[in-house]
């Protein structure tokens, strides 16, 4: 009998015990609330399975380490972005994936074949949003320091920009009247909000790298005004992994107050709000982030009601999810190689992988939730710290967990590894980087290629005089 794994609510367990998951079940539930991707369930041979696909038998397709994405909680999760502004904003929105989290051809195509637009943050990003069909329209530049190529690229490939400092203001500037072009850009303006979460993924408050700082927005709505840039709205972003809801509430009665002040001095009429992302997931069990629906009704209660205080009709309400939208869509699957026993300290397991192709633990101290594959409802009777392969004392992915008995050959899986994890990953120790599946109806797809060693030295050079 499939039975679902005990994170999921009483009520998908139920229905799935009877046979009756239905995809409206599925679509009911938040999948950054979940800690495993959606379709997952255990099948028969106690394997997990996901997409209707034994993991186990994919990683003896594909080999590991191996990405593995869930289509269905990803356009899940897509679709209730999209759906929740519809219901709960009565003016127009936009919902734009923030691709930095892992930008792919197949991702981005995903997002956009749901309505989606993409948010970018270099040539790289934004050349493969491109390549994968993402109208320019709905493709929106970031980044503190762009090049003159970048923001070239962005103007000719007709790219929205989010201005985010003076020089670049500038730079803008003079290649809209170098190419004799209006750009449509938008001001990024650090709100002044904090929030609980990493310090590294603040973003929101005043010492921070990112946006104009407040004193600064009238100069810049000045400068603006007599620029050749065409500005049709502002942007600020407080932070990722966030579970708090009041900070995305006060952040709509921050930045609308600009909106007034840029209309009635500068004459300069913004039409677009873009209050970013940062929306958490539930990556162990103690985690309890709000769901999309929450998030979205809150943030749109707090731009309507400082739009109604302030006079103003309702500007385009932009959002930039990423973490939320492919996070807990993904695992990672690994194949267990050697164990050691400190007596009296700690149990170490090994894996094929570790810190090159998940850096978040050794650089945030992130915590993630494991399970073994092939024994999904063995006794959890060890503690072990999972360790990675890297010449470095501090790859570990996960410290203290407890794990049914493992053995050389089985399958870790890891879960919540959509975010930050493929697109962080690194050659460290000239690692391959692994390849990513797409698993949907029993079928899987390759979206990223495994890397070879030949990939490796794809870009080295051995001048003639060193060749032995």
């Amino acid at each position: 009998m499939t039975t679902v794994l005990p994170n999921f609510s009483t009520q998908l367990s139920e229905q799935t015990k009877s046979g009756q998951v239905t995809e409206s079940i599925l679509s009911a539930l938040s999948p950054n609330q979940q800690l495993m991707p959606l379709t997952a369930k255990i099948d028969a041979q106690d394997h997990l399975e996901m997409g209707g696909c034994d993991v186990v038998e994919l990683v003896k397709r594909y080999g590991s380490p191996l990405y593995i994405l869930d289509e269905v909680s990803l356009r899940t999760a897509c679709q209730q972005y999209r759906d929740a502004f519809r219901e709960y904003y009565q003016g127009s929105s936009q919902v734009l994936y923030a691709s930095k989290a892992w930008n792919c051809l197949a991702i981005c195509a995903i997002a956009t074949s749901e309505g989606l637009g993409i948010d970018v943050v270099s040539a790289g990003e934004m050349y493969t949003a491109l390549k994968a069909g993402v109208n320019p329209q709905l493709l929106y530049l970031h980044g503190n320091n762009k090049s003159v190529d970048e923001l070239s690229y962005a103007l000719v490939s007709g790219c929205t920009v989010v201005v985010d400092n003076w020089l670049e203001l500038q730079t803008l500037d003079r290649l809209a009247k170098e190419q004799q072009l209006q750009p449509r850009v938008m001001l990024r303006i650090t709100p002044g909000i904090e929030c609980h979460t990493h310090e590294y993924i603040q973003t929101g408050h005043l010492d921070s790298k990112f946006g104009f700082d407040p004193n600064e927005v009238e100069a810049v709505l000045a400068f603006v005004s007599k620029s050749s840039l065409n500005c049709i709205g502002i942007h600020a972003h407080i932070g990722s992994q966030i579970f708090e809801l009041q900070p995305h509430q006060d952040i709509g009665q921050v930045m609308i107050g600009w909106f007034k002040i840029a209309s009635e001095k500068y004459g300069i009429e913004l039409a677009e709000l873009n209050i970013g992302g940062g929306l958490g997931i539930r990556y162990i069990e103690s985690d309890d982030p709000p769901s999309i629906a929450e998030w979205v009704k809150v943030v749109s209660a707090g731009v309507t009601t400082a739009c109604e205080k302030a006079g103003i009709p309702l500007p385009k309400l932009l959002s930039e999810p990423g973490r939320s939208l492919v996070g807990a869509a993904c695992i990672t699957a690994y194949t267990v190689g050697s164990s050691k026993t400190v007596p009296d300290i700690r149990t170490y397991i090994t894996v094929d992988g570790g810190m090159s192709d998940n850096p978040r633990p050794i650089t945030y101290q992130s915590k993630y939730r494991a399970v073994i594959a092939n024994n999904m409802s063995g006794a959890l009777e060890q503690t072990v710290t999972v360790a990675g392969k890297h010449c470095e004392s501090g790859d570990i992915l996960i410290k203290d967990i407890r794990l049914p008995k493992t053995e050389a050959g089985d399958v870790l899986v890891v879960l919540g590894t959509g975010a930050y994890n493929y697109s962080m990953a690194s050659n460290y120790n000239r690692l391959p980087k692994p390849a990513a599946i797409l698993v949907a109806d029993g079928s899987a797809s390759l979206i990223v290629q495994r890397e070879t060693c030949e990939d490796l030295i794809r870009q080295d050079c051995l001048p003639d005089r060193l060749r032995l």
